[in-house]
C-alpha cells in the first residue's frame, strides 16, 4: 500500500495526525478489519511523536472508526466518522428532519404492526395521554408556556421513540436514538414556531390503533398522515 500520509503540520500535532489518519480512513486505503499500521510506523510516517499518534489514535477509537484489541493492534471499525454523521444532522432544518423521520417511522410502524406487543401499545398510549394532560392545562391557562412546550415535546418524542422501539429491530431503533437529538430540536423548533401546527392527538391516536390491528399498511398510511401537516408547514418556513 502506497503511503498516503505526510508529515503532520506544527500548530496541532494531535488535530493534524487525527485528520490524516480519518482521510486515509474515508479514502478506503485501510478496509474495515484491516489492522492499522504499528504506532511507531505511524509516527514514522507523520514524523510525530508517538504519544501525539497514541492520542489521536485515541480519539478515533472514542468516534467508533479504530478498535483497539489488547495484545493484538488497532484495527479499522468504520470507515465514515459518525461524530460528523451527527454534526450534519444537527445542522440540518425541520424539513429535512421531516423528511429523514418519514423514511424512519414509516417503516417503523409497519414493522411495529407485525411485531408489537401489549407492553408497546401501552408505552405509547401513556405517552399520548402525558402530553394530553399538559395540552389540557396549556388550553386552561390561555396560552402554552416555555417548560409546557418543552414538556410536550419530551413527551410526544417518547411517543415516536416508543412506536419506533415497537418494530424490535435493534438496527433501527439505533439509528432513530442516534437521530433523536435532533428530532427533539426540530420538535422544540416546531412547538415555539407560529407558523407550525400544534400536535394533533388524534393522528397520533390513529397510529396506535392501525399498529395495534396488526394490518402493516394501515400503519404506514397513518404515520405518513400524522407527519404530512408538519411537513406541508415546513414547506412553508424560509430555508
Amino acid at each position: 500500500m502506497a503511503n498516503n500520509l505526510q508529515a503532520a503540520g506544527r500548530t496541532s500535532l494531535v488535530d493534524s495526525a487525527i485528520e490524516q489518519l480519518r482521510a486515509q480512513l474515508s479514502s478506503g486505503a485501510w478496509q474495515v478489519g484491516d489492522r492499522i499500521p504499528t504506532e511507531h510506523e505511524l509516527a514514522e510516517q507523520l514524523q510525530v511523536g508517538r504519544n501525539t499518534v497514541r492520542e489521536a489514535v485515541r480519539v478515533l477509537v472514542h468516534s467508533g472508526m479504530l478498535q483497539s484489541r489488547q495484545g493484538e493492534g488497532t484495527f479499522v471499525r468504520s470507515t465514515s466518522d459518525p461524530a460528523s454523521v451527527l454534526h450534519g444532522v444537527q445542522r440540518a432544518g425541520v424539513r429535512d428532519v421531516l423528511e429523514v423521520r418519514a423514511a424512519l417511522e414509516t417503516e417503523a410502524a409497519r414493522l411495529a404492526a407485525l411485531r408489537h406487543t401489549p407492553e408497546d401499545l401501552a408505552r405509547m398510549r401513556a405517552a399520548l395521554d402525558a402530553e394530553a394532560q399538559i395540552l389540557q392545562r396549556q388550553d386552561a391557562d390561555g396560552g402554552p408556556e416555555r417548560a409546557g412546550r418543552e414538556a410536550s415535546v419530551e413527551h410526544d418524542l417518547e411517543f415516536h421513540t416508543a412506536m419506533v422501539e415497537s418494530a424490535h429491530n435493534p438496527a433501527l431503533t439505533e439509528v432513530y436514538r442516534y437521530f433523536s437529538a435532533s428530532v427533539r430540536e426540530a420538535m422544540r423548533a416546531s412547538s415555539v414556531d407560529q407558523d407550525m401546527p400544534e400536535v394533533d392527538l388524534d393522528t397520533h391516536r390513529a397510529l396506535v390503533d392501525a399498529v395495534a390491528s396488526g394490518d402493516p399498511e394501515a400503519a404506514e398510511a397513518a404515520c405518513r398522515l400524522l407527519l404530512a401537516e408538519p411537513m406541508a408547514a415546513a414547506d412553508q418556513l424560509p430555508r
